[in-house]
């Protein structure tokens, strides 16, 4: 509940601290005394009132403002405030969680105005002071009426009044949503993959084609054709250069010794010296050394003269061979490495037909999670009909005594495209007349009509939903004394469970209370400022009642004094 509420220049308030105690609280005051200026500050520090709005909620030109409001928290609040790790150790046991402190300080420098945020002092962006609102205070302000007729908001109360079972089976829903559109869109994306495969079909098996019938199998095959190549065309120059090689070595030439008869007369002439000097047995090994080489070398040049083939058939084999590999190269912008790697994944795709059989995979998946999607979405529907059908019921009956005998009120559940929140599509229909047929309650309701409904609506929601504190602005505006006072018996049933505030100017609704705040406005200095005051004796209250009440002051005080006694009775 909202424990305590303390303003530090805002608007026609310099300062002001509030105790609140659970119950029904009414705030009374003449027109234009500040009572809006408490829902106001209420809902900015709950993260509303942006911008130019905030600025004006600003007293003056005062360099700070702030707003801090003191909350009893529950424990849907403690455990926000543990996974948002704003709360201190669950198992703290010292007491310094039994209240919650939620404020918004505003500075101005160089004449541009900022605010912060903060919960329990520690300093939150706006998107967590939203997230932790409705689990605090659900403002019902002048207004409001349009939200009957918002797109999914009808569908929200009704969801609410499910409770449990039905946030239970949201959460599944939307658990099944998510996990067949991730299935349809992997569907999806394999069915546009194997559309363009398709166009691409003829192209490809063409393109495959041609590449097995290049027979690609050595990645470095361009290179060895090539030295083979040049060896064949050079042929004729290799052979004379490796005659003239070993006849120079082995035969000699111009009638001059070969280079191993040289070397054998070194030999010999060494060998006749180590016997004269044994110091030179290692040239003389050294000399025999020469001798093997160059007879190793003869054999080899031998072999190679052996192996060259002025074969002009094998070389216009391999020119064909090289044009070939050059002009696919050329043709498809890769070397022969990647060549060989296109064929591959080319067999792979069209052996897989184009990833045909994982498509059927696929669909089957799909096919298997919107069942278990449509499966959810029906029971989710059969609890929104027994909530709707409770709906009804209850709302008639708190509609009925507020001026509303005839009313007729049906909540219609119509298919809709699947979402994360279902397959319905709920609309509110409303009579109040006998003979007018049900219609969308925001086409014919009045706008009296409209606050009884959102009243019976919230009261209907309280039972089940009992998280947060209500406050109420003027939501008895435009309607008779009898009218009024079976709102006032609604908001006291209300309070019997939740905190209740009602701004008001009804004194049947004001003498329902249990606690009566007074706003009033005042001039001082040239200045005006609000004040709000606790009207904590009868007297007090007498007087304000009769204020409300109108008319002679003697006769309004006898009636106010007779709403306060039916109100003790």
């Amino acid at each position: 509940m909202l424990a305590g509420l303390r303003l530090q220049n805002i608007a026609l308030i310099d300062s002001l601290e509030l105790d609140f105690e659970p119950g029904f609280t009414v705030l009374t005051g003449e027109t234009g005394a500040g009572k809006s200026l408490l829902l106001d500050a209420l809902d900015a520090v709950l993260g509303g009132m942006q911008g130019t709005a905030a600025a004006r909620l600003v007293r003056g030109e005062e360099p700070r403002a702030g707003i801090e409001a003191r909350f009893a928290p529950t424990e849907a609040v403690q455990q926000w405030l543990q996974d948002q790790q704003l709360g201190s150790d669950p198992e703290d046991v010292d007491g310094e969680d039994d209240e919650l402190l939620v404020s918004r300080e505003w500075r101005r420098q160089d004449d541009r105005l900022s605010s912060r945020f903060r919960i329990n002092g520690v300093a939150v962006n706006r998107q967590q002071v939203l997230a932790l609102r409705p689990l605090l205070m659900d403002l019902t302000v002048q207004g409001q009426t349009q939200q009957l007729a918002r797109p999914g908001q009808q569908r929200q109360w009704l969801d609410r009044l499910g409770a449990a079972p039905l946030q239970t089976c949201l959460l599944d829903v939307r658990r099944q949503w998510q996990e067949w559109r991730d299935a349809d869109g992997r569907l999806q994306q394999a069915r546009q993959q194997a559309d363009l495969f398709q166009e691409q079909l003829e192209e490809r098996r063409a393109l495959l084609e041609e590449l097995e019938l290049a027979d690609l199998d050595d990645p470095n095959e361009l290179n060895l054709l090539t030295a083979e190549q040049d060896r064949l065309v050079h042929g004729v120059r290799l052979q004379e250069g490796l005659a003239q090689l070993i006849g120079r070595l082995q035969d000699g030439a111009d009638q001059a010794p070969s280079a191993i008869d040289h070397v054998l007369a070194c030999c010999h002439e060494l060998q006749q010296m180590v016997q004269l000097d044994a110091s030179l047995q290692p040239l003389n090994e050294r000399c025999l050394d020469l001798e093997a080489g160059l007879r190793d070398l003869i054999r080899d040049l031998e072999h190679y003269g052996a192996s060259l083939d002025s074969d002009p058939a094998r070389l216009h084999e391999l020119q064909e061979r090289l044009a070939l590999l050059k002009r696919l190269e050329r043709r498809h912008g890769d070397d022969l490495a990647g060549l060989c790697q296109l064929r591959d994944d080319l067999r792979d795709q069209l052996g897989d037909e184009g990833g045909l059989g994982a498509l059927d995979q696929l669909e089957t998946k799909e096919q298997e999670a919107r069942q278990r999607r449509d499966q959810v979405n029906r029971h989710l529907s059969q609890l929104r009909e027994q909530a709707a059908r409770a709906l009804e019921q209850t709302l008639l009956d708190h509609l009925r005594p507020m001026g509303l005998a005839n009313v007729r009120f049906e909540v219609a559940i119509n298919p809709a495209d699947p979402g994360e929140l279902g397959a319905d599509a709920v609309q509110f229909l409303f009579s109040a007349n006998p003979g007018q047929p049900l219609a969308p309650l925001a086409e014919v309701a009045s706008g009296g009509e409209m606050s009884r409904f959102l009243l019976a609506l919230k009261t209907s929601l309280s039972a089940v939903d009992g998280s947060s504190s209500l406050l109420f602005d003027e939501i008895d505006s435009g309607v008779s004394g009898r009218v009024s006072g079976a709102m006032a018996d609604l908001l006291r049933t209300m309070a019997t469970h939740r905190q209740v505030f009602c701004v008001t100017h009804q004194p049947l609704v004001a003498a329902a209370a249990d606690h009566h705040f007074r706003v009033s406005k005042t001039v001082v200095d040239g200045q005006t400022r609000s004040r709000v005051s606790q009207l904590r004796d009868t007297q007090a209250r007498e007087q304000e009642l009769a204020e409300l009440a109108g008319g002679d002051l003697g006769e309004a005080r006898a009636y106010a004094a007779s709403l306060l006694d039916q109100r003790v009775a």
